[in-house]
């Protein structure tokens, strides 16, 4: 017997639930592309700030997160709709956390750069 998509498990969860997760979904694509677009912009269109490698990491770990956020949410979507269709809790998630931690991070590396480039 085949095993049954996930697809269909459980109930139809109520249509506002599930457009409420898609809607989730799509903002974190949204970031994600946000995310693929600055790291682009740190290697192309800004004037270099320290050493060309150090733009070029900076971009590609944009580009990077960018591409973890974007098969993420993607997973995340798909748990909370297995969650919807079988009345369970909604699974915890590490998206914030995994968006927080290196954007913050990146940020100050930006400012310290700028610091340092403005000042010197």
């Amino acid at each position: 017997m085949p095993k049954q998509c996930w697809q269909h498990e459980g109930a139809e969860p109520d249509y506002r639930f599930t457009l409420a997760n898609e809607r989730t979904f799509l903002a974190w694509i949204r970031t994600a592309l946000a995310l693929d677009a600055g790291g682009l912009a740190v290697v192309h269109l800004l004037p270099p700030l320290a050493a060309p490698s150090v733009q070029v990491l900076l971009g590609a770990a944009l580009i990077t997160l960018g591409t973890v956020i974007g098969a993420a949410s993607y997973l995340r979507w798909r748990e909370n709709q297995r969650a919807l269709r079988n009345g369970d809790p909604l699974p915890p998630s590490l998206l914030p956390a995994a968006l927080a931690a290196p954007v913050g991070i990146g940020s100050l590396i930006v400012l310290t750069l700028v610091l340092v480039t403005g000042l010197g």
